[in-house]
């Protein structure tokens, strides 16, 4: 895949494409990252390296403000990234298109599959549910406009940020209007968002769907806890996206 990917704002989104030479067809597995973070976390690429590596094209790519991708990111925030995400599936066309999420990208997920016919499965990586109280566990003693996010300067906490957080409050009530397949991977160890929450929304959606749940793993497949912590979830997502994408 060739081409610039802008969003409705105009900015330039940074993205890698992974080429799958299997029996999937124009089938696209596309990847959003979470907070903070961008599209060359080392389980990103790694499940988008295992996704190609099975046959399935895949594209990741960093929301506007993070990583390589144009914007401030002070204007980071759920639902800004809903845009951003419809912008890389606006390019994609007419391919059959399948969305990972990790974490805040999995309410990103759950957000824009509920509405968006185009997306055919939907998976969520350690997805966060509960969008207030994240902010509020995570952010609450920082002050806006002069805290930053977990200390990192490059990433300063928005008034913006905490008002789409709140104004959003859960993805809880979209789960119903998810009507595609849809896993759900969390690690049994992860403390940025428990796996509670992906337990809780499991219950409000619609079948087919599962929840793999990862022994001695954290919020972000840390080898360090678990080497085969990593491979596990590669592993379970593509057995799990493969068959769909080869329909």
């Amino acid at each position: 895949m060739e081409g610039e990917i802008r969003n409705s704002q105009g900015e330039k989104l940074e993205y890698a494409f992974h080429s799958g030479q299997g029996n999937a067809g124009e089938s696209v597995v596309v990847i959003g990252h979470g907070v903070t973070a961008n599209m060359d976390r080392e389980f990103v690429v790694a499940l988008a390296a295992g996704l190609a590596a099975g046959g399935v094209s895949t594209l990741r790519f960093s929301f506007s403000g993070n990583g390589g991708s144009e914007g401030r990111f002070e204007d980071s925030c759920p639902s800004k990234e809903v845009q951003d995400l419809l912008a890389v599936i606006n390019t994609l066309g007419d391919r059959r298109l399948f969305y990972v999420g990790h974490s805040m990208g999995g309410a990103v997920g759950v957000m824009c599959a509920a509405h968006e016919p185009r997306i055919q499965g939907l998976v969520s990586l350690a997805g966060m549910v509960h969008t207030a109280k994240f902010a509020q566990v995570e952010f609450g003693e920082e002050t806006p406009g002069s805290g930053t996010m977990w200390g990192k300067a490059e990433c300063p906490l928005s008034q913006a940020f905490v008002d789409d957080m709140n104004n959003i409050g859960s993805v809880l009530e979209y789960a119903p209007h998810v009507r595609v397949p849809w896993l759900l991977v969390h690690g049994k160890e992860d403390d940025v968002v428990p796996i509670e929450e992906s337990r809780e929304i499991l219950e409000r959606a619609n079948d087919p769907k599962e929840l793999f749940e990862i022994d001695k793993c954290d919020h972000v497949f840390d080898a360090e806890l678990d080497p085969d912590a990593l491979p596990a979830m590669v592993s379970k997502v593509s057995s799990w996206i493969i068959p769909l994408a080869e329909k």
